[in-house]
């Protein structure tokens, strides 16, 4: 029985076949390379003829135009030639650099390491050394696998991001979808609990359980909208972020443990944001329990509000045990958590209202051994 998926044996299939084309590439250019290397050695060792002839003739001897060819024909190939005397002699240099001395002597060491120099001897008498270096071709060629492995590079670095894209963006479809068919699936029962609360208060029972009831089913109304809201741009509204925040977190406070402190601060008293009240205040009911987690049930919880010209900043503090600060921003990856139990995707949903529905910012602020303070930034309306 076959366990591997056929996508996953495709993509091996495909990353070998990949590795083998750019191996048969290489081989082929550094083949070409050796080849044209012969060829550019062979055009030297005839120039070097003709000018081991061209030094042992007589000026009453005629040559022919064959050596004189053979002289204007090679532009592109740089050479020192040292003759006997010590006398030096340069061809295809740039015309500036033909008389620099210190550029001839770092030209000539790096000839000699570029190519084998080619003695010039006549009857076993030595005339003269050729040194050369490689063409503007050679030198190109040279380079070339080079370049082309950047090519590929940069091609499967765009495949890959394409595919990241798309595969982020079938993973937002996902979980849109499955938070609208919750909202979908929770919205039957809820509907039955307000016909079942409303018969309980025709009968004779304390109201004030009722009034919890109610309480509990308007949160999963709540509830119900956030996750309707997910994949889709929801409507904003001119709001006061003051109460806003605080009723979010008035309502955490009554729910949560005794062993938790809780305290709300404020440098205003007023502050009109616009706002999907429903969407925000999920954020700080995440922010507010995630800090509670860090805390294991026990510690402080702190809001504050405070403008900033035009912005206003809300800050969330808890004195559990710190993020790492090689996690600032991994925290907001999708699937990430430092949890046993849960999916990471809390801080990820977070992130998503603040800055693609609401425009603004969320970071750490500074995290330690004495605790964790997140900042949420909103523009203020007006």
């Amino acid at each position: 029985m076959n366990f591997i998926p056929k996508n996953k044996i495709s993509n091996i299939f495909l990353l070998i076949g990949s590795f083998v084309v750019v191996s048969l590439i290489l081989w082929n250019t550094n083949s070409f390379f050796k080849q044209f290397k012969e060829e550019e050695r062979l055009k030297m060792e005839i120039w070097a003829t003709a000018q081991s002839e061209f030094l042992q003739s007589s000026e009453t001897v005629d040559l022919g135009s064959l050596h004189l060819k053979v002289f204007q024909n090679n532009t592109s190939t740089p050479m020192i030639l040292i003759n006997k005397d010590k006398s030096i002699r340069v061809n295809n240099f740039p015309p500036n650099k033909s008389k620099d001395s210190a550029y001839i002597q770092s030209q000539l060491r790096k000839f000699k390491n570029e190519n084998t120099p080619i003695s010039i001897d006549q009857q076993g008498e030595h005339l003269a050394t050729l040194y050369y270096g490689n063409s503007d071709v050679l030198t190109k060629l040279k380079f070339y696998p080079i370049a082309l492995l950047l090519i590929i590079f940069l091609f499967a670095a765009v495949i890959y991001f394409l595919f990241k894209t798309n595969k982020a963006s079938e993973q937002n479809k996902l979980w849109a979808g499955m938070a609208k068919e919750t909202a979908h699936q929770i919205g039957t029962p809820l509907s039955s609990l307000l016909g079942w609360n409303e018969l309980l208060k025709s009968e004779a029972i304390n109201p004030s359980i009722t009034k919890e009831i109610e309480k509990d089913i308007d949160r999963l109304q709540t509830i119900t909208e956030r996750f309707s809201k997910i994949g889709s741009l929801p409507k904003l509204v001119e709001s006061d972020i003051v109460k806003e925040t605080q009723d979010a977190f008035e309502y955490l406070k009554r729910r949560s443990s005794k062993l938790i402190h809780f305290s709300f601060n404020t440098k205003v008293d007023h502050l009109p944001v616009m706002l999907n009240s429903s969407l925000y205040n999920w954020t700080i009911e995440n922010l507010v329990k995630n800090g509670i987690d860090a805390m294991r049930g026990k510690g402080s919880i702190a809001i504050e509000i405070v403008q900033d010209n035009k912005f206003v900043n809300i800050l969330i503090a808890d004195t559990g045990h710190g993020i790492s600060k090689s996690n600032y921003n991994s925290i907001f990856t999708p699937g990430f958590t430092s949890k046993k139990r849960g999916w990471g995707l809390g801080l990820s949903l977070v992130k998503r209202i603040v800055e693609e529905y609401h425009d603004g910012k969320i970071k750490v602020l500074s995290s330690g051994k004495e605790g964790t303070i997140m900042q949420i930034s909103l523009k203020v309306s007006h």
